[in-house]
């Protein structure tokens, strides 16, 4: 990082190699389980139909905790209490080039609001098994998907304390 001075202004140049990562899309998701069936989000994303788990990015002022229950409740209408953390996915968009780092958390439905408005480009939502989405793999919006099924499964999750939100919100002089 580099500051250059020009005139009355000052800003601050950031040079990078021709091998560092655009800046990545912080986003999370978070699995729920009823049954034998997993909440699913029916949407649409550039003219396709496509399943994900209800995920989306993370806000300015929020925890990644605040972002899942967020985002679920923006587009499934469950209110939600994270109940555990299945781990960070990192994804590269074939069609974009988008670099997303996944933050997958575990949650628990606690109260579905039927009349909730739905996130705009959610159709609905549905109740899968792991066969049935298996079966849909081709219609999932990213390979991440269908893993985090298979991590919950396989892996079962971590605890929330592994996650630190001390410093989350403090203002740094770095």
């Amino acid at each position: 990082m580099y500051n250059v001075t020009t005139s009355n202004c000052q800003s601050t140049l950031l040079l990078r190699s021709p091998n560092s990562m655009p800046n990545p899309h912080i986003t999370v998701a978070c699995v729920l389980k009823r049954l034998d069936k997993f909440l699913f989000v029916r949407e649409r994303i550039e003219g396709r139909t496509v399943y994900n788990q209800p995920a989306g990015h993370l806000e300015k002022n929020e925890t990644l905790i605040e972002a899942a229950k967020r985002e679920t409740l923006e587009e499934t209408g469950w209110e939600i209490e994270v109940t555990g953390f299945l781990g960070i996915y990192q994804y590269v968009s074939k069609s974009s080039g988008v670099c997303y780092i996944r933050h997958c958390f575990v949650g628990k439905g606690l109260n579905h609001l039927e009349e909730y408005q739905l996130d705009k480009g959610i159709i609905d939502t549905c109740w899968l098994s792991i066969n049935e989405a298996e079966l849909l793999s081709n219609e999932m919006r990213s390979p991440l998907v269908l893993q985090n099924l298979r991590d919950f499964i396989k892996k079962g999750h971590h605890p929330l304390s592994i996650i630190s939100t001390e410093y989350w919100n403090s203002i740094s002089d770095e």
